[in-house]
């Protein structure tokens, strides 16, 4: 087979996934060519690649799912090769058919293979054929699937045909609650993934789920690079993946290795793919589906084996044999991966777009951040909110675990909802320790890790986090009222510092001390403190002789204090501000209990209610997506709905009234 020269990769994707494979394309000597819808035209992955493009607006078919839009730009921009990442257009036959129509080279496997593995029902019947262990399942219409229930022990599982990344799934415990959940989970899976068809199979109760990756070449030739346990996470999305997992034996590892292999092979795979695998408490496994595309969760696999997958995908692309034999693949280590969200686990996993006002990536030996940005910028409601992946490495799982604890410490993403605290919840819980998981984990334990979070928070001496945030203001030219302090100096006098830390004033007296040396007094309790750095938003300090750091965000109006992990929402209460600096939406604030309004910026997919109908309580009004989640919008209270403001497919924000609910009187 003749060998293809590459000179210019158009990336068809966005985000972290576009910054990581620009990095091995130059690696490679190509030129790279971005895409952008108008919001995010200075977006990190547009900022490194050579060239960029703007979609236009408009809603993922007319942006990111345009398949004739996209090979457009490649053609008239020259490019040779598309890469295109995961999610969007990664699995659709009819994108890689038609960059082959253009001339162009895929960067992924044929277009039968994605047609027959990234089809989930087909891809079950392939997976028998090549002697595999699949669970029960039942394929057609929607009334078909409630018939066939009935031959399927409940709790069942509702997925989407085309589906992936955790989306287009439902768990039903109940007959009666199927219908609904073929409904709901059928729009998601055409919304995201232009296909509606939707199929069911039996739940395993406490599963693993554990994956493995292989990766093909045109000359035959198939191997694996090992697997990832997968089995932290939320929503049916991945949140932490690890390798190599905890779980297998040395020959159970060998047998899934081997099957997924054996699978590859029959499909005439080349490219990376991925062989997902459900295994039960005695360790039996029982395939899942394919992915014929890179994994989000690739790193990990990086981390351990030292294989760019990336860059082997596009030496494949261009003819070349894997020059990777099985024999010399080892996993040296333990790697774990952290998915930063933008959301909120205490609210049900809410996502949270809005302004990041500080961000600050850890480094160090053993540790890879794959990131979308690079600076503090607003996170989008119209995707994902999975803004960056934290890997870290050590000799063994411990060693991986402990790195990764002390990253996310250095990790601050102030001004929105992380799920940063949750992680080092998860990573700390006894049961994650001695790997007592499965797939319901989150979902298991969610209550007590949430609890968890409060109460470190509870025992965290106050007192630090309040004078870390006072020694950051000290140093503040606020854009305040004239006041006497700025023209003679906090240090030369006794003065009332007055704070407002999570909704609760406190007062600190500052005394005559040397300046970067400060003697704070609160209640009857002298705190000696000293100033040792500021830094682009991180402190360094001493408070009665004990070191510490923290990072926060703002000026003296709304401020976010990230220490030891715990967040904290602080403001200057003593200096006349004119008018807040920030306005943090992951340091609180309400949107007003008798208003009924979005979460968070997002559209319309559903309204369940007419005017002048009764609804109760916890009644699902309406449905809101944002962030690739629909959410369902419940009534407060009993009442008669007066008036929809919205309609279906309509845009909204968060202090659009969607609906007027007046009471039954």
């Amino acid at each position: 087979m003749k060998m293809k020269q590459f000179n210019k990769i158009l990336i068809a994707n966005r985000g972290e996934i576009a910054v990581r494979i620009i990095r091995t394309a130059r690696k490679l000597g190509l030129q790279t060519v971005t895409l952008y819808t108008p919001a995010e035209e200075n977006a990190l992955h547009v900022r490194l690649s050579d060239e960029s493009y703007n979609l236009g607006e408009g809603n993922l078919a007319d942006t990111w799912l345009n398949i004739a839009k996209v090979v457009g730009i490649a053609l008239s921009s020259g490019c040779d090769l598309i890469h295109p990442g995961y999610g969007f257009l990664s699995e659709r036959q009819a994108f890689a058919k038609a960059c082959e129509d253009a001339g162009i080279t895929f960067v992924g496997p044929g277009q039968d293979a994605i047609r027959l593995m990234g089809h989930k029902i087909e891809s079950r019947e392939f997976a028998v054929k090549c002697g595999l262990p699949v669970g029960k399942g039942a394929q057609g219409s929607h009334e078909q699937l409630v018939e066939a229930s009935k031959s399927i022990p409940f709790p069942i599982l509702v997925k989407a045909a085309a589906g992936g990344g955790g989306k287009g799934m439902r768990i039903v415990r109940e007959p009666d609650q199927l219908a609904a959940a073929l409904e709901s989970t059928s729009r998601e899976a055409a919304t995201y993934f232009g296909d509606g068809t939707v199929y069911i199979e039996q739940f395993i109760e406490n599963p693993r789920h554990i994956e493995v990756q292989i990766l093909g070449d045109k000359h035959g030739n198939v191997i694996h690079l090992f697997e990832r346990e997968c089995s932290i996470q939320r929503r049916y999305q991945k949140i932490i993946e690890e390798s190599p997992s905890p779980t297998l034996t040395p020959e159970v590892r060998r047998k899934m290795c081997e099957a997924a292999v054996q699978l590859g092979k029959a499909a005439k795979y080349h490219s990376a793919g991925t062989i997902e695998f459900l295994v039960d408490s005695r360790l039996n496994f029982y395939f899942l589906e394919m992915n014929t595309r890179i994994q989000v969760e690739h790193p990990v696999t990086e981390m351990v084996t030292g294989v760019d997958i990336v860059e082997e995908q596009i030496l494949v692309a261009a003819g070349h044999p894997l020059r990777l034999q099985q024999e010399n693949i080892q996993q040296n280590g333990h790697a774990i991966e952290c998915r930063i969200y933008a959301e909120d686990p205490s609210n049900n996993f809410m996502p949270s777009p809005g302004n990041i006002t500080l961000y600050h990536e850890p480094s160090g030996q053993g540790i890879r951040v794959d990131s979308s940005i690079d600076h503090p910028v607003n996170i989008l409601p119209d995707f994902d909110p999975m803004i960056a992946k934290l890997v870290c490495q050590g000799k063994d799982r411990k060693m991986a675990r402990h790195r990764m604890h002390h990253a996310l410490l250095d990790y601050p993403v102030l001004g929105i909802h992380t799920n940063h605290a949750y992680l080092q919840a998860l990573l700390e819980h006894p049961d994650y320790i001695e790997n007592r998981i499965s797939t319901h984990f989150c979902e298991d334990h969610h209550n007590e890790l949430t609890a968890g979070i409060e109460n470190a928070k509870a025992g965290f001496p106050v007192q630090n986090a309040l004078l870390a945030y006072v020694l950051y203001s000290l140093q503040q030219k606020a854009n305040t009222a004239p006041n006497i302090w700025q023209e003679i100096g906090y240090w030369r006098h006794t003065s009332t510092l007055k704070v407002l830390m999570d909704g609760q004033s406190h007062e600190i007296t500052l005394r005559n001390t040397p300046q970067n040396h400060y003697l704070f007094e609160i209640g009857n309790q002298e705190y000696p403190a000293v100033l040792h750095s500021l830094n682009d938003g991180k402190l360094d300090f001493t408070i009665n002789n004990a070191r510490g750091q923290a990072f926060i965000s703002g000026g003296t109006g709304l401020s976010g204090v990230m220490i030891q992990g715990h967040l904290y929402s602080c403001q200057r209460e003593d200096i006349l501000v004119e008018q807040d600096l920030l306005s943090l939406s992951g340091f609180g604030g309400d949107s007003g209990k008798e208003k009924i309004c979005a979460p968070m910026p997002g559209k319309v997919v559903k309204i369940n209610v007419q005017e002048g109908e009764t609804v109760r309580k916890g009644q699902v009004l309406l449905i809101v997506e944002a962030m690739k989640t629909e959410n369902n919008i419940c009534a407060g209270r009993d009442g008669i709905v007066k008036k929809v403001n919205v309609s279906a497919g309509e845009s909204v924000d968060t202090v659009t009234e969607l609906i007027n609910l007046e009471d039954e009187s």
